[in-house]
């Protein structure tokens, strides 16, 4: 309830069905099971965040299911019934007392529930690459000192998507100097997946992660708590959650794929 209403538990809760499938909305179904699916979701990230703040890792990945960053503070939606990344980022700032987070968000779908939470929230930066237009359909908010939204058309390929990252993010973030990372990781903009017309390489993905890296060790200590999000296609999605974590753990990572 850091980041979500009661209101917005409780409808969670009532429109969990006891057999068969409920739409929460046209695209987000749920189960008898989705409930403590989402609950567990949310908890990865609230359970990696206490690994990581207490030094007991240096970085973590919650390879969870549903996803979580379409869900705004009072809605569900986009397959998103809780907003797993934002749960954790209020944990580290309330719980541990971690001054700074950002959030880094290179789903190829706009995080509209992350940006409704914190918008105005000055301990949060939140940087997103997605593709525009695009579901959700929500409107794009103005950059400022603690957002940095860049769209890419729905020819973007590597070029752009470097772009937006080394011209927008990382002096964005030097200036902020985030004492925590999360990352909403989500691989659906990889071009074998047919979920968006983005066509980022598994190349992509590892030169991302390792951008991230290094901005984590210049200001966070390291510390990075990554969260998955999209990704449809599943041999791409294995590869490149792959190399993800291994960049994370500072393992070389075969380059195999596209």
């Amino acid at each position: 309830m850091r980041v979500h209403t009661p209101a917005h538990l409780e409808s969670v809760s009532a429109m969990i069905p006891d057999s068969g499938y409920a739409r929460l909305d046209p695209d987000t179904i749920v189960s008898p099971n989705s409930l403590a699916a989402a609950y567990r979701a949310a908890g990865a990230v609230v359970a990696a965040v206490d690994l990581v703040a207490t030094g007991e890792m240096d970085s973590a990945f919650c390879a969870v299911r549903p996803p979580g960053h379409h869900a705004e503070s009072d809605r569900a939606m986009g397959f998103c019934l809780f907003n797993n990344i934002a749960v954790g980022a209020a944990h580290a700032l309330e719980a541990h007392g971690i001054g700074k987070v950002a959030i880094l968000d290179f789903d190829v779908h706009q995080g509209n529930g992350t940006e409704e939470i914190f918008a105005g929230d000055e301990r949060v930066m939140f940087c997103s690459t997605f593709q525009h237009p695009f579901f959700p359909f929500t409107p794009v908010p103005p950059n400022n000192a603690n957002r940095v939204n860049v769209t890419l058309d729905a020819t973007a390929k590597s070029e752009e998507f470097r772009a937006a990252v080394t011209e927008h993010w990382i002096p964005a973030l030097e200036r902020f100097q985030p004492e925590m990372i999360f990352v909403s990781a989500g691989f659906d903009a990889h071009v074998d997946d047919d979920m968006s017309h983005v066509s980022l390489t598994d190349a992509d993905y590892r030169w991302v992660a390792a951008q991230i890296v290094d901005i984590a060790s210049r200001s966070a200590s390291g510390r990075i708590v990554s969260a998955l999000e999209g990704g449809y296609e599943l041999n791409s999605l294995a590869r490149c959650v792959e190399t993800h974590v291994r960049v994370l753990m500072g393992i070389e990572t075969p380059m195999a794929g596209r």
